[in-house]
């Protein structure tokens, strides 16, 4: 075997992507994005990483906020409708799923549970709001990393 021949270790996008990472936060385009990456995932034979990026919100914490409970509970209720949809398809439709969460904003912890879960390719749903124009949204901040083929689903 030559030494080009030897394995070099973890390669993305050999043979199809294996792991897909895609961002949900319970609005409609990234439950949409969700659906469409489950499609490729289950296509492709890939393992869906679903992420949930729980916001640091230091400013309603100093006015006593319960913002940890808060995005833990916005988690649960994700990975609840999800386990709920998961089910209702369940023999039709089987895709090998995880649900992660992950702590920061959101275009970083998708950054990181990216390189962490070692995706082959990044799903998100686009931006739904208004002031993403000025400052860029996480999906155009994502496909400027180019990191990982990232798909906008609208």
């Amino acid at each position: 075997m030559s030494e080009r021949q030897q394995s070099q270790g973890f390669e993305r996008g050999t043979d199809g992507p294996k792991v897909i990472v895609t961002g949900v936060d319970g609005s409609d385009s990234s439950l949409r994005a969700a659906a469409y990456a489950s499609g490729l995932a289950r296509r492709q034979n890939a393992l869906l990483a679903i992420v949930y990026v729980q916001p640091l919100m230091p400013a309603g914490a100093a006015l006593g906020a319960p913002v940890a409970d808060t995005t833990g509970e916005i988690a649960e209720e994700l990975a609840a409708e999800i386990r709920a949809a998961a089910e209702r398809v369940r023999g039709i439709w089987d895709v090998r799923w995880e649900f992660h969460t992950f702590r920061g904003d959101p275009y970083s912890g998708l950054v990181k549970a990216a390189d962490d879960l070692k995706a082959d390719a990044v799903v998100v749903g686009a931006s739904e709001s208004a002031g993403h124009r000025i400052i860029g949204s996480v999906a155009v901040r994502l496909v400027k990393a180019g990191r990982w083929p990232v798909t906008v689903v609208p």
